[in-house]
């Protein structure tokens, strides 16, 4: 899962849903070294997508993709999994999308001292193209995937997975429903244990 289902999946804490969202940034038991509730928001991440990675739908997704983008195609995954995610917001969410992600930006500046230095430099960037709507679009989707090509110096050729998502949009869809309902259920029953 990407940026918007782990602050989605992490309720309405807002500690838990800093820990979820900074998890990728922080290595081995460095998550130890932030506060309780924010270092339970870092466990849940790796929890998610432990089991994100092993669900037998996801890995239907991911093969869809393989035999072009390889070890990529998790990752293109994740980010066309917050698509349906924001493109279907508000059977999710009575809060719109928008304000949404203005409230997780104003909150994420509230705890801006102690983001990763990572996150401090991606939040300017993330708010001005405000990222968390832009995921709604499969042109806002494009965005994101040629970023991520440009990241792997143009190697991935992710920019280019907007055409699978256009030519196999229903079944990524269906394979994102069936899958993130069990992931909600796996997810809360988690929360309760943290």
């Amino acid at each position: 899962m990407n940026f918007l289902a782990h602050i989605y999946l992490s309720g309405e804490d807002p500690e838990l849903k800093i820990g979820n969202f900074i998890a990728d940034s922080v290595k081995g038991k460095k998550f130890l070294e932030f506060p309780e509730r924010i270092s339970q928001g870092i466990i849940l991440h790796r929890k998610i997508d432990s089991y994100t990675d092993s669900h037998p739908i996801v890995k239907q997704s991911v093969s869809r993709l393989f035999p072009k983008y390889r070890h990529y195609s998790t990752v293109i995954v994740d980010i066309l999994y917050d698509h349906f995610l924001a493109a279907n917001w508000t059977e999710y969410s009575d809060i719109p999308l928008q304000k949404y992600s203005l409230d997780f930006y104003s909150l994420l500046y509230e705890y801006h001292e102690i983001l990763p230095k990572q996150i401090q430099k991606l939040l300017p960037y993330m708010e001005q193209d405000n990222w968390l709507l832009s995921y709604a679009t499969i042109s806002g989707i494009g965005n994101v995937l040629s970023g991520m090509n440009r990241r792997t110096k143009n190697i991935s050729k992710m920019n280019l997975a907007v055409i699978e998502l256009e030519q196999y949009y229903s079944q990524f869809e269906t394979e994102f429903r069936s899958f993130f309902e069990e992931l909600e259920l796996y997810t809360k029953n988690e929360m309760i244990t943290l």
